[in-house]
């Protein structure tokens, strides 16, 4: 069965929508600022999209627009300032920054209590602690497909292809929170496919088109694709979507799996932040 992320998106969407309702009844309002440098197509596309959530939601949105040149003063001034004002609860710098920026030192500068990306330092930290507070979203948003499907976590065999600070890392510790058994495999892994076929919950971030095939799949198993990938001018994720699906019990697919729960566990993320005041 494939996993509709844009019909379990709309549904979570729906009661944040509520949560904000309230909480504008309550005099909060619920604000998100949003930083984007240069003029990358994609990141274009997600900045606008997440704009569009947070109209959707009742979420006053701020964008900040700065050119690839922008110096690094003037983007830490800009933080400076979002992070002293009480109208804006969650703060995101979309990434990749011009490689004249120094990426690491502007996301350690967000104030902690609005970095709802959950890419801090301290955030990562809680996270490992196993006492999250506001968690990265896309593995966030993974957790909800998986649960979506009726399936329990725990106990279950977890694999996840890739370790990245974004995905895997933060993808393992929410696995293990769940109480699954997880293995992070990347590529100096041994035997990939047979670690793979061994996992009841198999999740794919390594930005490879079409990597995981039939053989790195248990049968029965829930495959969540991670992965977004250009091919010909199409979309496509990291698992052979076609020769993977007959074995699988569930999978996402690529669009309109993972990447509208990232989206809507953004705006979840900046809900709590605002209720923590």
């Amino acid at each position: 069965m494939i996993i509709d992320g844009k019909a379990l998106s709309k549904e979570v969407r729906a009661n944040l929508k509520k949560e904000v309702e309230t909480l504008n009844e309550s005099g909060k309002s619920v604000g998100l600022a949003v930083i984007l440098v240069g003029e990358d197509p994609a990141s274009q596309v997600y900045v606008r999209n997440k704009i569009n959530a947070c109209e959707e939601l009742g979420i006053k949105s701020f964008a900040y627009r700065f050119p690839a040149e922008v110096s690094e003063e003037e983007l830490i001034a800009t933080v400076t300032e979002l992070n002293a004002r009480d109208d804006v609860d969650g703060i995101l710098c979309q990434l990749p920054l011009p490689k004249h920026l120094n990426e690491k030192k502007i996301l350690e500068l967000i104030d902690t209590k609005k970095d709802v990306d959950g890419f801090s330092a301290e955030q990562v930290g809680l996270l490992g602690l196993g006492t999250p507070d506001l968690v990265p979203c896309t593995p966030l948003g993974v957790i909800e497909l998986i649960k979506s499907t009726g399936t329990k976590i725990e106990g279950k065999n977890a694999v996840i292809i890739g370790r990245s600070n974004i995905v895997g890392k933060p993808m393992f510790n929410l696995l293990l929170k769940e109480n699954a058994t997880v293995t992070v495999c990347h590529s100096r892994t041994q035997n990939l496919p047979e670690v793979c076929a061994r996992a009841d919950i198999l999740v794919a971030a390594i930005g490879k088109p079409k990597f995981v095939t039939a053989d790195f799949v248990k049968e029965g198993a829930i495959v969540i694709d991670v992965g977004i990938n250009r091919v010909d001018g199409k979309l496509v994720g990291d698992v052979d979507f076609e020769a993977v699906k007959d074995k699988c019990s569930f999978i996402t697919p690529v669009p309109g799996g993972v990447g509208p729960m990232t989206i809507t566990m953004l705006m979840k993320n900046t809900i709590n932040a605002a209720k923590r005041g």
